[in-house]
């Protein structure tokens, strides 16, 4: 290796030692003048450079933290503007889409004449006449329909709009209001004529009606004009506006036309209007052939089914009552109908419920869930409904004091005087129950005497509701004559009419013609305990004893909650020496209607006979401060001694 190569591996020069080496020498005795001066410069260097290198440190921290700030602010920035455009979008969506559910009514300011205007009736105040007027028919339609079943509605959102000047953000939302909106224009004109003014009101571009009169009958034209509007937009609620005006033949002519060109839903509709009107009329068949026809339309009519339990139950159909109303309790279990007012299904599905408890003598069950009616908001306005069968539930149970506690329940002015003719058919229905004839009696004449009045709605049900009841009430206390004779003015295809003329001859001992009246009853109703409970209690009359229980029987089955065939069955027992067989069906009674003070007496006695006295006695304690009738309290008095 060469020299030359052996000094290129030395250290490299190092200024420090080279300035020690100057200063200090080899020995380091003494400092070099040189070697001081180089290491004072060489020490201010340092400094310096430490100095720099401090301020380039902190420029750089500075520059680091300046783009640190500068990216949090760009980020920052970029969010906000990612926010306000998230912002404006769903401001957009939120106006499209609400502009795509707008389905009010917008009255439009009409075109009228200088004079007109002049004098303060100007477009906007025409237009708000149009509206007020619309309102006010709006108000009086009252429906179960649900607003949202019609193909053109605009429930209550109807207002008059007054165009702005320039572009703005209303009239923005107002052209998506009428470019994806479903919304109703009315717009119109008043101008002159030879004889006065004439009027248009016309909803879109479809042809409307001109009405024409002098100018005191402008108030009238702007009258017909909203009933044009009406009538054209809200056909249904037209029909059913007219016939709450008593103008039943217009109202007609409009449920035809929609049953002509309606949607579905519409035809549906229209046939339960057209039941409506039927009814009132007294012509329950043709009304129920309507309802079939709304039915075959819309088979989840949920209201075509009630107002069929309805119809049928006031021809005294009791089985095509009882099907309809088992329909309609089923579609309740499924969902609410959509077409009917929001709100009102479940308090019509829990009456639907209580009736159907009621057709099967369930009469406890009935009241308890028209107590759960009572608990909601009553949008239908069935309060006092509910509460007259509650006075006919008490009846049943043969609990005059819940009976007298449920009529002093009704509201003390009951609005007109067929609310009042259906308390007092409750009242009697309960009293018929509770075997007071004297007090069902008492009710006829006034009860007649509004039925006459009523044309031939009221025939309907003066035949089939008051001339049975007041038949066997006269039969009962000792007319049997008057009451054959009222009987036999019945129709045949009513089952109350068949029972009655059945127990009617059982009271004249006619006892072939009471059992084929009563077969007749049973075939007509077979599926319902009433009419088996009605020939048990002839044939135990008649002293047939096994052939009352074997209807008895049949009665239980169908009505298993229904406390008369239970008692009547007990009876029949202690007539064939089975007093002891006759507990179980006296104390199962008693479950379901608790207050009967004949259903206490009958089990005392059952008891009295069973040997078992001391029981016997509380039950006669019971049955002795309840209702009894005067020939149950002479019974009570034969075991006074007990």
């Amino acid at each position: 290796m060469s020299e030359d190569d052996e000094n290129d591996r030395r250290e490299p020069f190092d200024s420090g030692a080279t300035a020690a080496s100057l200063a200090f020498g080899s020995g380091h005795e003494t400092l070099d003048p040189r070697a001081a001066a180089f290491l004072e410069k060489q020490g201010r260097l340092i400094e310096l450079q430490i100095e720099d290198l401090r301020r380039e440190d902190a420029i750089r921290h500075w520059s680091l933290r300046v783009r640190h700030i500068g990216d949090v602010l760009k980020v920052a920035f970029e969010i906000a503007v990612a926010f306000i455009m998230i912002v404006l979008a769903v401001g957009i969506a939120a106006a499209l889409w609400s502009a795509s559910q707008a389905d009010g009514l917008v009255v439009q300011a009409f075109s009228v004449p200088p004079d007109l205007a002049g004098r303060g009736l100007t477009g906007e105040v025409v237009a708000a006449k149009v509206l007020d007027r619309l309102a006010v028919m709006q108000a009086q339609t009252q429906s179960n329909r649900a607003p949202a079943s019609y193909a053109t509605n605009w429930g209550d959102d109807i207002k008059v709009q007054i165009p702005d000047t320039g572009v703005s953000i209303g009239e923005l939302n107002r052209y998506l209001r009428q470019w994806l909106g479903h919304e109703t224009y009315i717009t119109g004109e008043v101008y002159r004529t030879a004889t006065g003014l004439s009027i248009t009101a016309r909803a879109g571009s479809a042809a409307s009606p001109t009405f024409s009169g002098s100018d005191a009958d402008f108030d009238k034209l702007i009258g017909k004009a909203a009933e044009s509007v009406y009538r054209s937009t809200q056909p249904y609620r037209y029909a059913v506006y007219l016939d709450s005006q008593n103008r039943s033949p217009e109202a007609r002519a409009v449920y035809q036309r929609l049953i002509v060109s309606g949607s579905p839903t519409d035809r549906a509709w229209a046939h339960v209007g057209l039941q409506n009107l039927e009814g009132a009329q007294g012509d329950f068949v043709a009304g129920i052939a309507e309802l079939r026809l709304a039915i075959r339309e819309q088979p989840n009519l949920l209201l075509a089914y009630e107002n069929l339990a309805n119809n049928e139950a006031t021809l005294q159909h009791d089985e095509a009552s009882l099907k309809a109303a088992e329909q309609a309790v089923a579609l309740g279990e499924h969902g609410r109908d959509p077409t009917l007012v929001a709100g009102t299904f479940r308090e019509r599905v829990l009456e639907d419920e209580a009736a159907l408890a009621s057709a099967f003598g369930d009469y406890r069950g009935q009241m308890q869930i028209d107590r759960q009616v009572l608990a909601e908001t009553d949008p239908i306005g069935n309060r006092e409904n509910v509460l007259q069968s509650d006075v006919s539930a008490c009846g049943s149970l043969h609990d005059v004091r819940c009976m007298r506690d449920a009529w002093a329940a009704l509201p003390a002015a009951p609005q007109g005087p067929f609310v009042m003719l259906s308390r007092v058919a409750s009242r009697q229905s309960a009293n018929v129950a509770l075997r007071h004839w004297k007090d069902v009696a008492a009710d006829e004449p006034w009860v007649v005497a509004v039925l006459v009045k009523s044309g031939r709605l009221g025939r309907v049900f003066l035949d089939r509701g008051e001339t049975p009841i007041s038949a066997l009430a006269a039969a009962n206390m000792g007319d049997v004559a008057a009451a054959a004779a009222k009987i036999a003015r019945t129709p045949l295809d009513c089952v109350s009419c068949l029972r009655y003329r059945g127990k009617i001859a059982a009271l004249q001992k006619n006892w072939p013609a009471a059992e084929m009246w009563l077969r007749k009853a049973t075939a007509a109703s077979p599926s319902l305990p009433q009419s088996f409970t009605d020939f048990g209690e002839v044939l135990l009359a008649k002293g047939d004893y096994d052939g009352a229980i074997v209807q008895l029987a049949q009665a239980h089955k169908k009505g298993p909650h229904f406390a008369d065939p239970l008692d009547l069955w007990g009876e029949a027992l202690i007539a064939k020496r089975r007093s002891d067989l006759a507990l179980e069906k006296f104390a199962e009674a008693a479950r379901y209607a608790p207050n009967w003070g004949r259903l206490h007496l009958k089990w005392g006695e059952a008891l009295f006979y069973a040997g078992k006295k001391d029981e016997a006695k509380k039950q006669f304690a019971i049955a002795a401060g309840l209702d009894l009738t005067p020939a149950e309290q002479s019974e009570r008095g034969k075991f006074a001694h007990v």
